[in-house]
């Protein structure tokens, strides 16, 4: 295969080998710990799960994110990488066994979440920090292809570190501080990994003269302001419509998802163990719709003459088959409504990615996404506070489920009448 054989390639340079190995133990810990997280706040039975704390373990986990994400490659163009990789992955690896103890200990929740919350952001940095490196381990001719197999190798780990709690927490070993507790040592390992390289290797030059910090950060604040404004002009009007499309539908995702939670915990399973079972089974079979996406978006996109129109085909059919899989509120219609859902969510995602880039000038393209990062995870985590006061405890709410139907039938109309203009 192609992609093995790329692979091979890349894995001959000793710099990239060391820096993938790091992104490999980092991103695993990152799903270990982010499947121990949910775990303990919807499905450890010593807690009375509410839609509100499933809310709030959202925001720990997305708005880091979203509010540190536009600002930390100002940081990371001051400090050394290797070095944000080695203290950052001590630090999380600290603050993960500080979060076991927290749990063994049966401490405030608000302990709890300060701890989560710090691991989380820190996050941030380790992640753009590892693609900012790349290019001081790969040469140019190789770099598209570094690009493309590294994050792909990461997601796959984080995948592979979430398939790795779900099974050591339903082996019952004190099931929690386990499962946080092999993040931390996972985080460990990345921080280990790190020291394989010399601290100079993944920069950044500093012999090149760079503005005072205060006003990199405040420069980074007016130009995504410059991207907002950039929008507004007629010719790019299209890529401001899909982000807008793309915002409502990821909304609509974050409050589905919190209804399965719930009722994975509380409507359809008997007890914790049988509702994370469900879970896992909901979240492969919503990660097969968005690989089902992948495949489809790019022939979809052609056969309907363009994403907007597939932006819309995906709005609508989530409009019908989202209340029809839902309403009976049944463990069998469950998962193809996941499936459905994470189809749609990711065919649209694909489809907005085409517009924007289509559509707007390369020069205000980064800050373009950083917004659209912002928007997408604040749409998320608005949701799931929205799902928190409409969901009763057991996650079975017909006004949820038409709301959003609503929303996704607005989108397919809006987009269409816009393309029809």
């Amino acid at each position: 295969m192609a992609v093995v054989r790329d692979l091979r390639v890349l894995l001959r340079l000793r710099g990239f080998r060391r820096l993938l190995a790091v992104r490999l133990f980092s991103q695993g810990a990152d799903g270990v710990y982010q499947v121990a997280l949910a775990a303990y706040v919807v499905f450890s039975p010593e807690h009375q799960a509410s839609a509100a704390a499933v809310a709030s373990a959202m925001a720990v986990l997305l708005l880091p994110y979203s509010l540190i994400g536009p600002f930390a490659g100002v940081l990371l163009d001051r400090w050394r990488r290797r070095q944000v990789f080695l203290y950052g992955n001590l630090v999380r690896a600290a603050l993960a066994a500080a979060t076991a103890a927290l749990i063994a200990a049966g401490a405030a929740t608000w302990l709890f979440y300060v701890s989560a919350l710090c691991v989380t952001a820190v996050n941030r940095f380790v992640l753009s920090g590892l693609s900012a490196a790349l290019p001081r381990v790969v040469d140019a001719e190789r770099l598209v292809m570094a690009n493309a197999l590294s994050p792909t190798a990461g997601s796959l780990a984080a995948f592979g570190g979430g398939g790795l709690a779900f099974v050591t927490r339903l082996a019952g070993a004190d099931s929690d501080t386990a499962v946080i507790l092999l993040g931390a040592a996972l985080y460990l390992c990345a921080a280990l990994a790190s020291l394989l390289m010399a601290q100079d290797l993944l920069g950044p030059d500093h012999r090149a003269r760079r503005p005072r910090l205060g006003a990199a950060l405040t420069g980074t604040a007016r130009a995504l302001l410059a991207g907002v404004r950039h929008l507004g002009a007629p010719s790019r009007r299209p890529a401001a419509r899909a982000l807008a499309a793309m915002t409502l539908m990821r909304f609509c995702y974050g409050a589905l998802t919190v209804m399965v939670l719930m009722l994975c915990r509380y409507g359809l399973a008997s007890d914790p163990d049988d509702g994370l079972r469900l879970l896992g089974l909901a979240l492969g079979a919503s990660g097969a719709g968005f690989f089902a996406a992948a495949v489809l978006t790019p022939w979809a996109t052609g056969a309907l003459g363009g994403p907007a129109r597939w932006i819309a085909v995906c709005a609508g059919s989530a409009a019908v088959l989202e209340p029809a899989l839902g309403l009976p509120f049944a463990t069998g219609p469950l998962l193809p409504a996941a499936f459905v859902l994470g189809l749609t969510t990711q065919g649209a995602k694909i489809a907005t990615d085409t517009v924007v880039q289509s559509r707007v000038e390369d020069g205000f393209r980064g800050r373009i996404f950083s917004v659209y990062d912002v928007l997408f995870n604040v749409a998320f985590v608005g949701a799931a506070a929205v799902a928190a006061v409409m969901l009763p405890p057991d996650g079975r709410s017909v006004t949820l489920v038409i709301t959003i139907a609503v929303i996704y039938g607005a989108v397919a109309v809006a987009m269409t009448r816009f393309d029809r203009r």
